[in-house]
């Protein structure tokens, strides 16, 4: 069974979105099923900081050996950090998906956009 914890918000497209200490700023990566699904990470491609992203727009790739998958904004806004830890670990989305694994940090520039997003209830019934 795959881990969800109730303190994020989740996307359809098995993104998972924690607030952070920093004024509308979010922490994005994939969800422990998602990364049970794809199986061993092998490469993760992330954008740079400064890019900016609509809501559910394709932010970077994620490859497995199973298969590649698009990576999607699950807010519109800014990336101001880049797990730069990834491009020589990328196996961290496999082992602590909620912890290192992070992908990118995001100044959101509609907090709204927060509201749209799945709880872990709601997370949970979509992934059955």
């Amino acid at each position: 069974m795959a881990i969800v914890p109730e303190d994020l918000h989740y996307t359809s497209e098995h993104e998972w979105v924690r607030r952070t200490d920093e004024e509308n700023v979010v922490e994005v990566g994939i969800t422990d099923y998602a990364q049970s699904e794809l199986g061993d990470v092998v490469f993760v491609e992330l954008p740079a900081v400064g890019n900016r992203y609509d809501l559910m727009q394709g932010f970077g790739t994620i490859e497995a050996v199973k298969a590649v998958s698009e990576l999607y904004s699950p807010v519109a806004g800014e990336v101001v950090a880049v797990n730069q830890g990834l491009d020589t670990s990328p196996a961290l989305v496999n082992t602590d998906p909620y912890g290192d694994g992070w992908m990118i940090r995001v100044r959101v520039s509609s907090p709204a956009d927060l509201d749209q997003l799945l709880d872990a209830a709601a997370y949970n019934e979509l992934i059955g």
